[in-house]
């Protein structure tokens, strides 16, 4: 039982005190493919897939020190801007527009089936979200002055548009960032909340909706990403944290992140805002621990979004924690994929 104990303390400490005893780092395992990489799934320490342009799909079987490298046959010219992977052999790829295509497979990426398409003028995919195996929700931009959703309830296999009047409403020069699959998030069991920007910037959930304090204004300016904690738990307050800014003032700090831990009643600025505009956020092993990405690099925060430290500046559009493990990755532009490590 003392042996336990021990084992048990040790891996608290490990899993929660990497801001008091370590410092983060990234280390770069994977550059130079000509490809952009959004899409990011990490199913354990060890299985990871990406997606990207030139319809380019990346697997990994440990944990990305080799990578099978693919491009689906009929889709080279399509951008698969993100990917849900189950296990080893199962993931959906979502390539944004025009026409927009879903698609699954089922034995590592050797054939492809079609899931889903749609034609219709504008439509332009964003991002997908699982909440289990079975049942997700894929977000696209507005269409006719809603914002598009399609659901599945059968692993991807096949997709359902929610009816057009049951769609959110959305202002003029408002939409959503397919930058790196995390402007949807499951929010419990069977509901989600997903964030806008452009010239407006809001929070949704169902129908509520919420004017964010991001930078907004711009095309080019609002929510990126929002990270969700205890986002499977039936009741109570969620903690939020979004993070986005102008991705063409990459540098600029200015309203690119804020935190909530009311569902989005009331936000709060950091102390130590991540440094530039960040595409990506992502809780880690507790409620205080958060690492977010974009064009200028990847920042840390220890305290709950409170500050944010710059760990390093090698430049990625996703991060993503392993869905059954401890490990952290990003991926990027030229094929770059990374992996968040600590240094005692």
């Amino acid at each position: 039982m003392r042996n336990t104990a021990l084992l048990f303390i040790s891996i608290f400490f490990t899993l929660t005190g990497h801001a008091q005893k370590a410092t983060a780092d990234v280390q770069v395992l994977s550059n130079g493919t000509k490809t952009s990489l959004r899409g990011l799934s990490v199913v354990t320490d060890n299985i990871i897939w990406v997606s990207g342009s030139n319809g380019t799909v990346g697997r990994s079987m440990n944990g990305g020190k080799n990578w099978t490298w693919m491009t689906v046959k009929g889709f080279e010219k399509n951008d698969f801007r993100d990917i849900e992977a189950f296990d080893a052999t199962t993931a959906v790829i979502m390539s944004v527009a025009e026409p927009a295509y879903i698609l699954k497979t089922n034995d590592a990426g050797a054939t492809w089936k079609v899931v889903y398409e749609n034609k219709s003028k504008g439509m332009f995919l964003d991002a997908m979200e699982f909440w289990n195996r079975e049942a997700g929700i894929v977000i696209g931009d507005p269409v006719d002055g809603r914002f598009f959703i399609t659901r599945t309830f059968d692993n991807g296999s096949t997709w359902h548009d929610i009816p057009f009047e049951k769609r959110p409403l959305a202002d003029s020069g408002e939409a959503c960032f397919a930058a790196s699959g995390t402007n949807v998030r499951a929010l419990d069991r069977d509901e989600a909340v997903f964030v806008s920007g452009g010239l407006r910037s809001e929070l949704y959930i169902r129908d509520q909706r919420t004017t964010l304090p991001v930078i907004q204004g711009k095309e080019t300016t609002g929510a990126n990403s929002i990270a969700v904690w205890d986002r499977y738990k039936a009741h109570g307050a969620k903690s939020f944290v979004i993070t986005g800014g102008d991705f063409n003032a990459d540098s600029s700090s200015e309203k690119n992140c804020f935190y909530s831990h009311d569902n989005g009643k009331t936000w709060h600025a950091p102390a130590t805002p991540p440094h530039g505009y960040r595409s990506c956020v992502e809780y880690l092993y507790s409620k205080m621990e958060l690492v977010s990405c974009g064009l200028t690099g990847v920042d840390y925060s220890g305290d709950g979004g409170v500050n944010w430290k710059w760990v390093s500046k090698e430049s990625f559009h996703v991060c993503r924690k392993a869905k059954a493990g401890t490990a952290v990755f990003f991926a990027g532009n030229n094929g770059r994929i990374g992996k968040l490590i600590w240094k005692p």
